[in-house]
């Protein structure tokens, strides 16, 4: 697990974000993003579904909001999702599936698991800053995903 902390200027609100994705290059490039991003953000990155569910579990962690990658190795999006969703004590943690897909089945099974929000990874850095933002712009308490709102388009 990577441990990576922004403190910039102005910092309002502290958001604590845990991006689970196996390639290492995404989990950097997400690190810049957070880090030009104008809010306190503690982001905790961790690179295998297993990882992440160990330190969701062990001791129990609340993120803001977790970036959930679909295909790793291992325990894939899916599984990690569906595990969190059947939990008695994190099933409620907000979960914005991350990924390359687009596919409208993909983008519908994640629904039907339980994923709060899907974003299709962005390539331009301005879109993955926009895409972080809206996540943490987000009242989980109040967001009811539905079909017109489920997909961020940045």
């Amino acid at each position: 697990m990577k441990d990576y902390n922004s403190q910039p200027k102005n910092a309002m609100t502290d958001f604590t974000i845990f991006y689970t994705d196996d390639d290492e290059d995404d989990l950097s490039i997400f690190a810049d993003a957070v880090e030009s991003i104008p809010q306190n953000i503690k982001l905790q990155t961790y690179s295998a579904g297993q990882n992440f569910l160990n330190a969701i579990f062990h001791p129990p962690a609340t993120p803001y909001v977790v970036f959930l990658d679909l295909n790793m190795p291992g325990k894939n999006g899916f599984d990690v999702l569906e595990e969190l969703r059947n939990s008695d004590y994190q099933k409620d943690i907000p979960v914005v599936i991350y990924s390359t897909s687009s596919e409208p089945s993909i983008i519908e099974k994640c629904r039907d698991l339980g994923a709060n929000c899907f974003i299709t990874k962005p390539v331009l850095m301005s879109d993955i800053i926009k895409s972080i933002e809206h996540a943490i712009q987000i009242d989980w308490n109040k967001f009811i995903p539905t079909q017109s709102n489920f997909v961020f388009k940045y």
